[in-house]
């Protein structure tokens, strides 16, 4: 798949990732900060995960993960 497009969104810096197929069909997903990224995942992403989920992203994300358990 071909990378199209990163977008952050939400206060937790979420990458919302476009890739297109073979077939030209669009696959999307969404990435959060608590996610291990795969090996092979595209640099751009990694990079981009490495500039925005700071220490403080992810604590503040785990916290809110918490406040949702009860």
């Amino acid at each position: 798949m071909k990378l199209d497009k990163i977008e952050v969104i939400t206060e937790w810096k979420h990458l919302q990732i476009r890739e297109i197929k073979d077939n030209g069909e669009y696959h999307r997903r969404v990435l959060t900060p608590n996610m291990t990224l795969a090996e092979d995942e595209h640099q751009e992403i990694k990079d981009k995960a490495t500039e925005l989920w700071t220490t403080e992203v992810k604590k503040n994300w785990s916290d809110y993960l918490k406040s949702l358990e009860g």
